[in-house]
């Protein structure tokens, strides 16, 4: 399969699903729709949960010592979180959302506004920072098939009605964002091959894990948790993983 198609298919089923909870969206009530979005989120956290396990992957603990993996997770946190508050990076995709919601739907209030940016911001977040974004696109790029990628088109089709129904258009957005990411990480597998080892996308899973039960606590409005700020964790990961597998 030529890489990037995994991609395309992905931005497909966000756009058919998007549109589908749209039509959905005004037939359902308030409540409904934020009892949709609370069982998204407490699947987010089932799918965390399952990611963050591979903190206790065989290999990692081979490679990085056994007590080392839980502390190169929280490295990675403390430090990606430190880099990206550095760059702003939850108020520059808010940021984002916010000029998509003034070119596609201008003039509408604040209130409007907000659930546009919310829904831009979320989705993109859900969409883009789970494991198999990273190791799906990657592999795509590899040349290994786009298997992954298109198990995670259909979630993120389903997950893009239940979102679409309770926040409208922004939903949709996140279109761009799933390109930009996906794409950008495809490109990086096709360029640099076959660059990270098994513990590496292990640390990789576990910190991903962690930032999907910071969007888990956002859906279920628990704590407004800036997951992109903490994003830069998922590129510090298999760096530390490298460094303290150099020293020991």
């Amino acid at each position: 399969m030529v890489p990037g198609v995994g991609t395309l298919v992905n931005v497909l089923a966000v756009l058919a699903g998007g549109l589908v909870g749209l039509l959905l969206g005004n037939r359902l009530p308030v409540r409904t729709r934020e009892v949709v979005t609370d069982g998204l989120g407490l699947v987010t956290l089932l799918i965390a949960g399952t990611s963050a396990m591979a903190v206790l992957d065989d290999g990692l603990a081979e490679t990085v010592g056994d007590s080392a993996p839980v502390l190169i997770v929280l490295g990675a946190l403390l430090v990606g979180g430190i880099t990206g508050s550095l760059l702003r990076l939850e108020e520059r995709v808010e940021s984002l959302g916010g000029w998509l919601q003034r070119r596609l739907a201008g003039g509408q209030g604040s209130a409007d506004r907000q659930r546009f940016v919310e829904g831009f911001v979320v989705s993109s977040l859900i969409f883009c920072t789970g494991p198999l974004t990273i190791l799906g696109s990657i592999n795509d790029g590899l040349g290994n098939g786009a298997d992954q990628l298109l198990l995670k088109s259909a979630l993120d089709g389903f997950a893009a009605i239940a979102f679409a129904a309770s926040f409208g258009w922004g939903v949709l957005a996140a279109c761009v964002t799933v390109v930009a990411v996906q794409g950008s990480l495809t490109l990086v597998g096709v360029a640099l091959g076959d660059v990270l080892p098994d513990a590496h996308l292990a640390a990789v899973t576990a910190t991903g894990g962690l930032l999907l039960v910071g969007v888990a606590l956002r859906l279920l409005r628990i704590r407004e948790v800036p997951v992109a700020d903490l994003l830069p964790a998922l590129v510090v990961a298999p760096v530390l993983v490298q460094v303290v597998a150099a020293v020991r």
